[in-house]
């Protein structure tokens, strides 16, 4: 492709994780290798933690604990509205208590299947082995999980997989987890080891002599712009799935945190991948701002359909079982309906293009469970699905055990963010990234229940040992308001905040949001190609001018104002999404959520090019009107040969 849209820089590699040792034992090794701080030491050292769901809630709590001062910053009102919350069906841990040949290197190679072999595989088998941890550490938090008749934990099944190594809390999983963190952090505030800032948003990035070092935030409540400094900072903000508008994200996700670290030197990996959920409930109108997710634990018991013919309208209870095409089932038969998220989403709008989609427009499949309540009875599917099955008959106003449940894809998580090494830190030094903020372990796609496993992952476990090697080298010069960087800082996000206050076109932020994600979804969403992709990288450029000339912002900067908050948002959004549509375009390949109408086998299965494409995307942020600049991490496989997927 022509380099108009971008231009290649050096390469960029991991050299944080030990290669002179197999793989099972590099993250013990690293533990082992890295550098300590010892606890009067910790007790002089700051760290700021942006964000409070599973991975920023954990990190702020584990790092309390072990002696740091943390000061933790978070938007909403209290640490549990996280969007961590609204995660249901479970978590995955690799402790084999069904004895159906689950593993430490299954999971380790599954999720590198799942991911279309683009994900690392230090990372990946580090994130299987700290899985069975997890588990253990929320047991001992009083994590409700859902218990067998004995006493034992229970366990279900999730796409991409053949075992059953999902922990769960019905569906309601996210919620008790982030429970459990919120207690372990609210400890730690009464302890004194963590200072609190609620309703609070960063807005930029303080880097000292090249090290992260510091924050600008803005007091959501009085408007309040302020610099908070610490010898670390962690971002732990979630990911960037609302770029598309319509998601099953919270209305309040955003790009904010990680995207303005990117434009002061953090490289973000793979921004166009993100991910197709196959289950969730159908858009209903064109003022919708907001997609319900039905838990893809449903797929284990439910069973995905349409009907043969084209254009069937009838009652789905009147369909006759021949006239049915599981099609899951029919194309896929060794996984069934438990095939991985972009497989389940792909088919799905294939067979909706095919003219046998249901329900309002077509765009819709079926979700039965009349097997399930046949074979199990009522009672039982209730007991594991019953809050999933309310909330579907809130929104609905159906009644899923009688008729069957109406799903289709939806945007649901995105696997690109900032790129960060073997110890979570970014290519700022002294800035970390866990949890969905940061790209290291999904690859291409992510397998179900595994977003919750990573968060809890580098909260407890991989952060607190791996930030001690960076901190080791402190004490490092003092910094406050009186330093260059930090009044630049302050003064780039006043400035900010004042143009789109002076601006007083005619245009609210919610309309430019609407356009964008639209323009996204249709052209970068479940289906790219180079046309379509061009045709968006040529219209976003013009609503960024129209943006930046004619929007209106009413209230002003010194007093609570959603509409301020949601503009800064929507501008980042806008940058990302040109971001977002180079990186997918630069790749001509078809992997994981990303699909190249180019790129697929005669079957209409993604084909990849590991020949040319087998490497992380790492852009670097450049001046505006220069292109960005993409730095290869070539991907190295030693345990997992690559292979085209099948789940046939």
């Amino acid at each position: 492709m022509p380099l108009e849209l971008f231009t290649v820089g050096d390469p960029i590699a991991d050299t944080k994780a030990p290669s002179d040792v197999a793989i099972g034992e590099r993250w013990s090794e690293r533990r082992f290798r890295g550098r300590l701080v010892n606890p009067a030491n910790r007790r002089k050292m700051t760290v700021i933690v942006v964000g409070t769901g599973l991975a920023g809630g954990s990190a702020a709590a584990t790092l309390g604990e072990a002696g740091y001062k943390v000061k933790s910053f978070w938007y909403q009102d209290s640490p549990r509205r996280a969007h961590s919350v609204a995660a249901q069906g479970g978590i995955n841990a690799a402790k084999n208590y069904r004895n159906d040949g689950d593993s430490v290197y299954r999971l380790f190679y599954e999720t590198i299947k799942g991911g279309d072999f683009r994900s690392r595989e230090n990372n990946v088998h580090r994130l299987a082995e700290v899985s069975v941890n997890i588990i253990d550490q929320c047991v001992a938090q009083g994590v409700p999980f859902a218990r067998e008749y004995g006493g034992l934990l229970d366990n279900r099944s999730f796409g991409g997989t053949q075992v059953s190594r999902t922990f769960y809390a019905r569906g309601q999983t996210g919620q008790q987890l982030l429970y459990g963190a919120y207690q372990a952090l609210e400890r730690q505030i009464a302890a004194g080891s963590v200072e609190q800032h609620a309703r609070t948003e960063m807005l930029d990035l303080i880097v000292v002599d090249g090290r992260a070092r510091g924050i600008v935030a803005r007091d959501l409540v009085t408007g309040e712009i302020s610099t908070h400094y610490a010898d670390a900072v962690v971002l732990a903000t979630g990911g960037y799935g609302n770029v598309f508008y319509l998601s099953t994200n919270a209305m309040g996700s955003n790009a904010t945190a990680i995207w303005r670290a990117h434009k002061r030197g953090a490289y973000f990996a793979n921004p166009c991948y993100t991910q197709i959920h196959p289950t969730c409930i159908p858009v209903k109108g064109d003022y919708q701002s907001k997609l319900t997710l039905m838990s893809e634990s449903l797929r284990n018991d439910g069973r995905v359909w349409v009907p043969k013919e084209r254009g069937d309208t009838r009652d789905p209870r009147e369909i006759p079982e021949g006239e049915r095409d599981y099609y899951l089932e029919r194309i896929y038969p060794s996984f069934g309906n438990l095939v991985p998220r972009d497989i389940a989403s792909r088919a799905a709008k294939n067979v909706c293009d095919e003219g046998r989609g249901v329900g309002p427009g077509g765009l819709g499949v079926y979700l039965d469970f009349a097997d399930a309540i046949g074979r199990l009875g009522r009672p039982a599917v209730q007991a594991k699905y019953g809050n999933l099955f309310d909330m579907y008959a809130q929104i609905t106003g159906e009644d899923p055990y009688a008729t069957p449940m109406r799903i289709y894809p939806a945007v649901h998580y995105t696997m690109g963010g900032l790129w960060v090494d073997y110890d979570l830190q970014s290519t700022i030094p002294g800035m970390f990234v866990i949890g969905e903020a940061n790209f290291s372990d999904h690859g291409a796609n992510r397998l179900g229940a595994s977003a919750l496993m990573q968060g809890l992952a580098d909260g407890y476990f991989v952060l607190p040992a791996t930030i001690t090697e960076y901190l080791a080298d402190a004490p490092f010069d003092t910094v406050d308001d009186s330093h260059p960087a930090a009044g630049e800082a302050l003064q780039n996000v006043q400035n900010s905040v004042q143009r789109m206050l002076d601006i007083n076109g005619t245009r609210t932020p919610a309309s430019f949001h609407r356009e964008l994600g639209k323009l996204m979804w249709d052209m970068c969403g479940m289906e790219r190609s180079e046309e379509s992709l061009r045709k968006a990288l040529d219209r976003i450029p013009e609503i960024r001018q129209e943006f930046w000339t004619n929007l209106k912002v009413t209230g002003d900067g010194q007093s609570f104002n959603q509409t301020l908050e949601l503009a800064g948002r929507v501008a980042d959004f806008i940058e990302l999404a040109e971001l977002m549509c180079v990186d997918a375009l630069h790749r001509r390949e078809s992997c994981g959520g990303h699909f190249r109408a180019e790129s697929q086998t005669p079957d209409g299965e993604a084909l990849r090019d590991d020949e040319n494409f087998a490497y992380v995307a790492a852009w670097e942020w450049t001046p505006e009107n220069e292109p960005p600049v993409l730095h290869k991490e070539d991907l190295e496989y030693e345990y997992v040969h690559l292979a085209q997927r099948s789940y046939k």
